[in-house]
């Protein structure tokens, strides 16, 4: 390798670790938007986002960029496709081709526009009123073709905008994804509702108080490997993980003094991201390598702690009785089974961060054929209320008594995330077969969970996921870790086998 291409790969890093710089600047004004700022700052807010936007879009977009990957692309660097500088050429290169068909001005619309509709959404959430965002969402739906528009796709609108958090998906594949084991999930389902054994999950609607929920969470986060030294948690109106840069991982929940599940088992989701971010090689960030593989992935971390982890009988072996402590009125006298099934109950419900693991996949097709309806021009976005309510009766058997808790309940078209609710379903599938093979390969896991110890599997994770930053593309990744391209088929037995057992089907 001559010292030619040697100087241009070291301008290259330079270039997008300056480039990273920016994204984390932007990254901090979000979260705090999101968390801390005044509601009166929305307009300045979304004006210093925007330009932090643009101009991270300018300088990727510089046409010096694409000459000093056409260079890199003939070199040597290229000769090991699994190398670092390959992964980094490879990826900045895909990257790159995209950004260079979207508009500065796009992107510094679609930043300003998404910054202040989030705060309306807040706002219509609270009050239940979806006339308030209607003209947002109208916006930014617009803005959102506009931009699947310039990035192009060959079917779909909707795959330019999935592409963006699943890099390859598209409609027709998440739809054949989702059809594979739809019908083994809505059986299951259909068996538990008919089961005679139901959960006491008044449990966990008892006083809970806030104050010690924050400190159980943040007790449990830790144990599960988020450094907090590297990390803090803080409230939101809907929970979210911010990896501004190495050593600011910033997490977020929300708590409710009569729910214990919501804010705790929120706790663990974010955990799960906030650990995978932590784990991101740092000597690589700003780079391919040092970034998260797809937000499937990324999913597949936050719903494993969450849920595999976190809902499991042995991990309540150890923290059960240090809830008691912590909330003695509500658990002195709850026995562990029954407070193990309460937080295991399977039954319709309307909020989707809520929602069990059996029906939360419903949720996620219900969402993922509403936007794809809006985007194709099916749906009128004043309609959507209507066409909302109309599913989740088909899918659920209820019907929302306010939009609060229909379709105003995310935060993902206010933020312009057309396109990300089917990377949850890919999470619970990929984590499903990350974990089975991880129980394969650490023989006493489960042992571990009792006696509250984590770091193992937190030490699989980090060298069978995180460490790799983007060098396997998401498909490839499950096949490099597992041995097995993704399927259905280990959630479903881990649906099966847990609750199963539970509700005696």
């Amino acid at each position: 390798m001559s010292n030619s291409h040697e100087e241009l790969y070291k301008e290259l890093l330079e270039r997008l670790k300056e480039i990273s710089i920016i994204g984390a600047c932007e990254g901090l004004l979000g979260w705090d938007e999101r968390t801390y700022m005044p509601r009166a700052g929305s307009k300045s807010r979304a004006d210093q986002i925007s330009y932090l936007a643009g101009m991270a879009h300018k300088k990727f977009t510089d046409p010096k960029i694409g000459e000093i990957l056409s260079e890199l692309e003939k070199s040597p660097l290229m000769n090991d496709p699994l190398s670092d500088s390959a992964v980094n050429i490879r990826e900045t290169r895909y990257s790159y081709d995209k950004s260079v068909k979207i508009p500065q001005k796009l992107v510094e619309e679609i930043s300003h526009t998404t910054t202040m509709a989030q705060g309306i959404w807040a706002e219509a959430r609270k009050e239940s009123n979806y006339p308030k965002f209607l003209p947002w969402l109208e916006k930014i739906i617009k803005l959102e073709l506009d931009l699947a528009g310039c990035l192009g796709y060959k079917k779909e609108a909707y795959d330019a905008l999935l592409d963006n958090y699943e890099p390859g998906a598209t409609h027709e594949s998440v739809g054949k994804v989702f059809e594979d084991f739809r019908k083994e999930l809505v059986d299951l389902a259909a068996a538990i509702m008919n089961s005679k054994k139901r959960a006491d999950i008044s449990i966990l609607e008892r006083e809970y108080p806030v104050d010690r929920q924050a400190m159980f969470g943040q007790s449990g986060s830790a144990a599960i490997g988020f450094d907090f030294h590297a990390g803090r948690l803080d409230v939101t109106t809907h929970p979210f993980c911010s990896g501004i840069a190495p050593g600011d991982t910033r997490i977020t929940t929300r708590y409710n003094p009569h729910h214990f599940g919501q804010a705790f088992f929120g706790i663990l989701h974010e955990s799960g991201h906030g650990i995978y971010d932590q784990g991101l090689d740092d000597a690589h960030h700003g780079t391919p390598r040092g970034n998260s593989v797809s937000l499937g992935i990324h999913e597949s971390q936050s719903r494993m702690w969450e849920n595999l982890v976190g809902r499991s009988k042995a991990f309540w072996k150890h923290f059960f009785p240090r809830a008691q402590q912590m909330f003695p009125e509500a658990l002195s006298n709850v026995k562990f089974e029954d407070f193990y099934f309460a937080i295991n109950d399977v039954r319709p419900s309307f909020i989707r961060v809520e929602a069990d693991e059996v029906t939360y996949n419903l949720h996620i097709l219900l969402r993922f054929e509403i936007e794809f309806a809006f985007l194709k021009g099916d749906l009128a976005v004043k309609d959507i209320p209507g066409a909302w309510n109309e599913k989740f009766k088909k899918y659920f058997g209820l019907m929302p008594k306010n939009d609060a808790e229909g379709c105003l309940q995310d935060v993902h078209w206010s933020a312009g995330y057309i396109g990300y609710f089917p990377t949850y379903t890919l999470g619970n599938l990929y984590s499903a077969q990350f974990f089975a093979k991880a129980k394969e390969e650490i023989k006493d896991l489960e042992h571990q969970y009792e006696i509250g110890k984590y770091d193992t599997l937190k030490t699989w994770l980090n060298k069978n996921i995180h460490t790799h930053g983007k060098r396997y593309r998401a498909e490839n990744l499950v096949q490099v870790v597992t041995g097995k391209p993704l399927s259905h088929k280990p959630l479903m037995i881990y649906l099966k086998t847990k609750y199963g057992e539970l509700y005696g089907v």
